[in-house]
């Protein structure tokens, strides 16, 4: 639980009611981000309306900590009564939750690299080239429509920081997010430049459940207050994200007249049933899905070599062999596979610029590949001492007892946790969207944001992860017993 702004509750009064509101402070400046000189103090401009709107309504503020693509559901089941983080009004989201009138406009604009700005100033100049964005927002189904007509690619993060950093390294060739983080990122990233085309317009609002009208009522009554007496106008002024556009929102929440959620582009507005949604999902899930299954068969496969190797080495290789193999193994297995992935692909950007399918690939191989070398070191070891002074005393080399008697009999007993630990790497493979890989969960993932609920999207996941490794689970079953019934 963050402190700081919320600790203030408990001087006031302990016995004040909590007012819990929702958001990410991961990337989440201006919004919500954890203040750089006292991290664990939250700041940003939707801290201070929460703090207005608990005020408002006689209440303290609570923080609760989700991550930005899941906030409406989670406000959906009642982890907190509203969610604040820059979230964007949709037609999907109106249908689905209760939100708040809106209380800050922005446009979507194009950041290129300034040796690209002359050049590369609309969506329609962006053919065949990459475009990243936040997965689950206006910005990315723009993108998404942009693939159809254009021909360009859209890339998915899960921050705002990232695909800038990518922008300038050259991996991608554009960025299209709101006018809000694109100046924010420009003032401490110098070497790219935001258009000043607007290619949509949008609005920031308030989530609370379809259920929860009432309290979605009080607190617009507090916007609007707020909209009158100045105070929105000196919290965007302190923030420096106030222009001319918001003083012509205010006019026009104020005079009761309705404000679309998305100026400037066609939208998708929520489909008429789960089902509906689930059919126009299902082949982006499909190629997902080969995503995965490419990227974990591959991965398996390297890991298996490496790991083949390194257990070769540990039983066989020299004294300083051993222990440089062993440190690889111990390093591997005490640190975590995200931040091994994000050291590959951003820790090594300034030497080697890996493409996100390599650097997953790597990845997910050189992590795998510990632990497998350790199945096959033991399976190794587990033969018997016997057997292998026979071979010796029969003649055979090192390397034919090694080939001929030693690996066959260990490859049969190290086949079920290989098994397992494929099936392991096969769901695991889902760590991987942190590199922009678009694979099975994070299309899943952008389903579920964009219809508003897990329901379908999980089942149609669940349903092909099984269908992916069921078969391979049947068929290391069917060589397991094969091998049993083989004589010795």
């Amino acid at each position: 639980m963050w402190l700081g702004v919320h600790a203030l509750a408990g001087v006031a009064g302990a016995a004040a009611p909590v007012f819990r509101w929702a958001g990410d402070p991961e990337g989440g400046a201006p919004f919500v981000e954890a203040d750089p000189a006292r991290p664990d103090t939250l700041v940003g401009f939707d801290v201070e309306i929460a703090g207005l709107m608990a005020r408002g309504l006689g209440r303290s503020p609570q923080f609760v900590n989700v991550t930005f693509t899941s906030i409406d559901q989670s406000i959906a089941r009642g982890d907190a009564e509203i969610g604040l983080s820059g979230i964007e009004d949709t037609p999907a989201r109106r249908a689905s939750l209760a939100v708040t009138v809106p209380y800050y406009e922005f446009r979507e604009v194009l950041s290129v690299r300034d040796a690209d700005a002359g050049r590369l100033l609309t969506i329609a100049d962006l053919r065949n080239k990459t475009v990243g964005t936040l997965g689950g927002t206006i910005a990315y189904e723009i993108l998404l429509r942009a693939e159809r007509d254009v021909g360009l690619h859209a890339v998915s993060y899960d921050d705002d920081v990232h695909p800038f950093g990518d922008l300038l390294v050259g991996r991608v060739d554009a960025v299209l997010l709101d006018n809000v983080l694109a100046e924010r990122r420009h003032r401490t990233m110098p070497g790219f430049t935001v258009q000043p085309q607007s290619v949509a317009v949008g609005h920031y609002i308030g989530v609370l459940s379809a259920g929860n009208a009432p309290l979605r009522d009080a607190v617009n009554e507090i916007l609007r207050g707020a909209m009158r007496d100045g105070t929105l106008e000196r919290i965007f002024r302190s923030w420096r994200v106030w222009n001319d556009d918001q003083p012509k929102l205010f006019a026009r929440v104020l005079a009761g007249e309705p404000v679309a959620p998305v100026i400037g582009i066609e939208t998708s507005a929520a489909a008429t049933t789960w089902w509906e949604a689930a059919a126009r999902y299902l082949p982006s899930l499909l190629r997902a899905s080969v995503v995965t299954l490419t990227l974990s068969c591959l991965s398996m496969a390297l890991a298996v070599t490496i790991g083949v190797l390194v257990a070769t080495g540990r039983v066989y290789g020299g004294r300083i062999a051993r222990i440089a193999l062993t440190g690889y193994v111990e390093l591997i297995r005490g640190t975590p596979i995200l931040l091994q992935l994000f050291v590959l692909y951003y820790g090594l950007a300034a030497a080697v610029r890996l493409p996100a399918f390599v650097a997953a690939l790597l990845g997910l191989a050189l992590n795998y590949a510990a632990y497998e070398s350790e199945i096959y070191r033991s399976a190794l070891e587990a033969v018997s001492v016997g057997q292998l002074e026979a071979a010796r005393t029969l003649g055979l080399t090192e390397r034919q007892v090694l080939t001929l008697v030693r690996a066959p009999q260990a490859f049969r007993l190290a086949l079920a946790p290989m098994t397992n630990d494929f099936i392991a790497l096969l769901k695991d493979s889902s760590l991987v969207s942190v590199l922009t890989v678009l694979e099975l969960t994070k299309q899943t993932q952008i389903f579920a944001t964009n219809i508003g609920s897990w329901v379908v999207p999980g089942i149609l996941c669940a349903g092909l992860y099984l269908a992916m490794s069921l078969p391979l689970a049947a068929l290391a079953r069917q060589l397991e017993a094969r091998w049993r019934r083989a004589p010795e």
